[in-house]
């Protein structure tokens, strides 16, 4: 079986995002590979086949490439292309569905449940669509059996169990379980790995038009912030005076 996960990279968790000059800015902080996808890697691992990482994206995205085959992925694989930037969700799908059909013969595709720095967890299902394959997203568990998969999905209302012919795509959420730590040999490997990069026309397809737009990001207005202490004899009293207050000032 053969088997691709989507990765990329993203500034560290720590990381505080500011608006500066309409764009987003994280200012120095390192990348690292997306959190959510180091689940989507262990799953992809946990499968019988070889597991290929798969990443848009410049130099940078080598990280997330090499975190993944640090933790035992085979094979890794970059697309790269000056006309892939500012890409939204649906862009970014059309361009990982064609990188998946490049590669051929791929029974499951695993994604991260969403990414940190946009959060919009669409590209998984987006992805689906783009290739015709059912979307088992939010897995916590995953069993195949011959060309079918059976996914427990964590969802508000609790658990949900679908099934589907594969081949499929999968989002994982935390409960999956731990993803394993890279082992210093594999960390050894994939810093000496050399990773191909696909473009465009490799792909045989021209850069997706993108949807949506982003014109431009503020920060939040400053809010005038008044701290009004409120006492009393006791504390019935000083509930009831804040209870006037909140009535005053038409809270409730």
């Amino acid at each position: 079986m053969k088997i691709v996960v989507c990765i990329k990279e993203v500034p560290d968790s720590a990381a505080t995002l500011v608006a500066e000059d309409g764009q987003a800015s994280w200012g120095d902080a390192p990348l690292v590979i997306n959190p959510w996808d180091e689940y989507a890697v262990e799953a992809a691992l946990n499968q019988e086949g070889d597991v290929i990482a798969l990443s848009i994206g410049g130099e940078d995205s080598k990280i997330a490439l090499k975190h993944a085959l640090a933790m035992g992925c085979k094979e890794a694989i970059q697309v790269s292309d000056d006309a892939l930037s500012n890409m939204d969700t649906q862009a970014t799908a059309k361009v990982l569905s064609a990188a998946i059909q490049k590669i051929g013969d791929v029974d499951m595709a695993f994604f991260g449940r969403q990414a940190i720095d946009g959060d919009a967890g669409l590209t998984p299902a987006q992805t689906a669509r783009v290739l015709g394959w059912s979307a088992l997203t939010l897995a916590v568990s995953i069993a195949v059996d011959g060309d079918t998969v059976k996914v427990e999905r964590s969802i508000e209302e609790g658990r949900e169990t679908v099934s589907a012919k594969l081949p499929a795509v999968f989002s994982l959420v935390k409960d999956y379980g731990e993803p394993r730590y890279p082992s210093f040999m594999g960390i050894r490997k994939a810093s000496r790995a050399k990773i191909p990069a696909w473009d465009l026309a490799e792909l045989g397809i021209e850069a997706p038009a993108t949807t949506v737009e982003v014109v431009g990001i503020e920060n939040p207005p400053k809010r005038d912030v008044r701290v009004e202490m409120i006492d009393g004899g006791s504390p019935a009293e000083i509930a009831e005076k804040l209870a006037e207050r909140i009535m005053a000032e038409k809270i409730l």
